[in-house]
């Protein structure tokens, strides 16, 4: 009893250093364009991104309760503390390792491929609930691509209506809107983002034997959400240095188009309970409001290079999840 209290701990406490890393590698994401187009200097814009991530955190559980159970059955773990620290480590691992880079690459398909390796490794392919884990990758999957198109509306739309308008203002007027944008953003990636470490804790409680239903605690919505928010405090700059002006020279028009865009995808996809990548959400955004401003505007090299980043993070933390899974084994 006394080794799974400890194992339980150690999870909590890896869960919450996840957000913490979350906070300043993805919700760099959130405040990219606004400290580009100098809308908010980076000081405050972070405090904002903290502040709205919290109130997001506390606000919904759906997405926590799909990461507690439609990846793997908590209830048919044996060994499912181990595995979900191995998920942790490995989500853990490649996060810094992109974040070192200035790679904005996702946390959520680090964390969902390593938990399904860890899973793999310690039970076969039986431990996967293929139904659930085949829905939430295909909200990863396609949420990018609707991003792009939305994105490409929008900033058409917007083309469309300010055509005539005198350029320096509408940027003025744009520029005060993105305060709004970013806050709107910076909310829904808290509803989204900080739900997935919640769910692996609720996951953690259920396989330990401290809870029988798949409800989180508020003291796990609450202490999830203040990790996020701590660690957006931080702040991640060199993520926002590839967001906010390596894809494309952002304008406060771009700026909002691209916010409002995103928000729309994640905050929809958290009504429905589905967990998405909001680096990815976010960069294809960008992208699909670029490519309808000035699509040689765009610089294709940096979208490929966080494209291809995209492809491989899965696959990577489904190996090194089985691998410290594997471990783990060898070695307790």
């Amino acid at each position: 009893m006394n080794t799974i209290i400890i194992l339980t701990v150690l999870v909590v406490i890896f869960a919450l250093a996840f957000d913490f890393i979350n906070g300043f590698h993805d919700t760099a994401n959130a405040i990219a364009t606004t400290v580009s187009t100098r809308a908010l200097s980076p000081r405050v814009a972070i405090v904002l991104a903290a502040t709205m991530n919290f109130i997001g955190a506390i606000t919904f559980t759906g997405v926590a309760k799909a990461i507690a159970k439609d990846i793997v059955d908590p209830f048919a773990l044996s060994n499912g503390t181990y595995i979900i620290l191995a998920a942790l480590l490995s989500a853990i691992i490649w996060n810094l390792v992109t974040w070192y880079f200035g790679i904005p690459s996702s946390s959520s398909h680090a964390l969902i491929g390593s938990l399904a390796g860890a899973a793999i490794a310690a039970a076969g392919f039986s431990a996967i609930n293929f139904s659930g884990f085949i829905k939430i990758i295909k909200g990863l999957l396609f949420s990018p691509f609707i991003a792009i198109i939305i994105g490409f509306l929008m900033m058409s739309l917007f083309r469309m209506i300010f055509k005539n308008f005198n350029l320096y203002r509408s940027n003025k007027g744009f520029r005060k809107v993105q305060i709004f944008t970013a806050a709107l953003q910076a909310f829904t990636h808290g509803t989204n983002d900080a739900q997935k470490s919640m769910g692996i804790i609720t996951m953690a409680l259920i396989a330990a034997g401290f809870q029988s239903g798949d409800d989180v605690p508020m003291w796990v919505r609450v202490s999830c959400a203040a990790a996020m928010g701590l660690g957006t405090s931080i702040g991640g700059y060199k993520i926002i240095k590839t967001v906010g002006g390596k894809i494309m020279k952002i304008r406060p028009v771009n700026g909002v188009a691209a916010d409002l865009s995103s928000s729309i995808i994640i905050y929809g996809a958290t009504q429905i309970g589905l967990p998405v990548s909001t680096t990815h959400v976010i960069s294809s955004s960008i992208m699909g409001v670029g490519a309808a401003q000035n699509a040689k505007g765009v610089h294709w090299g940096v979208a490929r290079r966080i494209v291809i980043t995209w492809v491989i993070t899965l696959p990577i933390a489904i190996l090194l999840g089985g691998l410290i899974f594997t471990i783990f084994n060898l070695f307790i």
